[in-house]
């Protein structure tokens, strides 16, 4: 039997992207696995030298991309008509979500050891730090309000709320950018494409505007 598009999306793709959104956690929890002792050393699961900068590094760039992954929904349903790209951009989000808040533990955690006093120093010496928590703290509103019952309650205003996720992003890029010290190739193919899709969004907006004046009567495009 031939499924429908809408069957499609919601039996194939949506557990296929599920499950690509898990092989990096699956990668990080292989490789701790690997070093207690639990799975087989192979290379795959090599953490290398310093172990928790690893799985830290690997959460974080998870969360980076998935960001981004979510904000090429939009450009991607736009330039190929597909109206149903939008049923995976709300999974894309919530996992953004979730790879933040464990790279948020990591660093609580094994990282720092929970020693507040460490995090406390770690935090006046590196601002780059402020600048991921305050993204992530701008991530919860968003995580909270991605339920269908949220979209009713809020109507109109969940739009503007959920465009959060460009500054969050920013701020994302802009973490990874300040962490690192020398090379800036990685960041900057990060800070690339952000700009090219908040640009991209910035281009439609002045085309939608453009349309609008164009439509409206002469007395309303004057008083613009």
């Amino acid at each position: 039997m031939t499924l429908t598009v809408d069957r499609r999306y919601r039996l194939v793709y949506k557990p296929l992207l599920f499950i690509a959104c898990l092989i990096p956690l699956g990668w990080a929890l292989g490789g701790v696995l690997a070093l207690g002792g639990l799975l087989p050393s192979m290379p795959l699961f090599d953490l290398g030298a310093d172990p928790v900068r690893k799985v830290l590094g690997i959460v974080g760039k998870t969360t980076l991309n998935l960001l981004l992954i979510t904000l090429a929904v939009t450009p991607l349903r736009q330039l190929t008509g597909n109206g149903y790209l939008i049923r995976l951009r709300r999974m894309l989000g919530v996992f953004a979500f979730f790879y933040a808040c464990l790279h948020f533990m990591v660093y609580l955690g094994p990282f720092q050891g929970f020693s507040w006093d460490a995090i406390t120093k770690d935090i006046v010496k590196r601002p780059y730090i402020t600048l991921g928590f305050t993204a992530l703290l701008m991530l919860v509103p968003l995580a909270i309000t991605s339920t269908n019952g949220w979209m009713r309650r809020l109507k109109k205003r969940w739009q503007k709320l959920h465009r959060l996720i460009y500054p969050i992003a920013i701020l994302g890029v802009w973490h990874y950018w300040w962490q690192v010290k020398q090379d800036i190739r990685e960041p900057l193919i990060y800070a690339t494409i952000l700009a090219v899709l908040l640009g991209w969004r910035l281009w439609r907006w002045q085309q939608r505007r453009a349309a609008t004046l164009k439509s409206a009567p002469p007395t309303a495009r004057e008083r613009t």
